[in-house]
């Protein structure tokens, strides 16, 4: 239950202002049917994320075991860093809009979560936890907590919640989280 806690409320924080969110903001003002778009970000995220969890698992299995806890610290504490670094809104092409809400979100968001902060972090949790199973569900539980409110009341939540506020305390997290792991070694 650990790991899956752990993962979901490290990707939950990690994905607050992402480009991924602003995605679901643009998605959902341009689709009607929630429903499918929420569909289309569970389906793209447990293949992406399911990866990601299996590649840090893999990491974790042949790299030297001593290093091991030292790379996956540092790593949370550089991820922390990075996402006070706000990301740039990017156009999203109009060009699959015939697919519909499904298909355009499943890829749209496949291609947006690779080398995504979410993603990263994703693998890293594999590396940690060793549990491709509960990390892929923790973070996708993870990344439809953050994405559902924006597809049901984006605009809404955009002008109540300070983004620099929540960037700030979810890089605290991964950082303190990093911190923590150095020390306890």
């Amino acid at each position: 239950m650990d790991i899956f806690l752990t993962s979901t409320v490290t990707v939950a924080l990690a994905e607050i202002g992402d480009k991924t969110q602003l995605l679901s903001l643009l998605l959902a003002a341009r689709f009607h049917n929630k429903i499918a778009l929420i569909l289309g970000i569970l389906a793209a995220t447990i293949i992406n994320h399911g990866l990601s969890a299996w590649f840090g698992d893999w990491l974790s299995g042949n790299f030297a075991v001593e290093y091991l806890p030292w790379i996956v610290n540092i790593s949370f504490i550089v991820v922390g860093l990075w996402l006070l670094i706000p990301d740039k809104d990017e156009e999203v092409s109009h060009k699959y809009d015939r697919y519909g809400a499904f298909l355009v979100a499943l890829i749209l968001f496949f291609i947006a979560e690779i080398g995504d902060k979410t993603q990263i972090a994703t693998v890293l949790l594999g590396a940690q936890y060793q549990s491709v199973l509960w990390v892929t569900v923790g973070t996708t539980v993870g990344m439809l907590i953050a994405n559902v409110p924006v597809i049901y009341a984006g605009k809404a939540l955009l002008k109540r919640i300070p983004l620099n506020t929540v960037r700030a305390i979810a890089a605290s997290v991964f950082v303190l989280l990093g911190i923590y792991g150095l020390v306890t070694i």
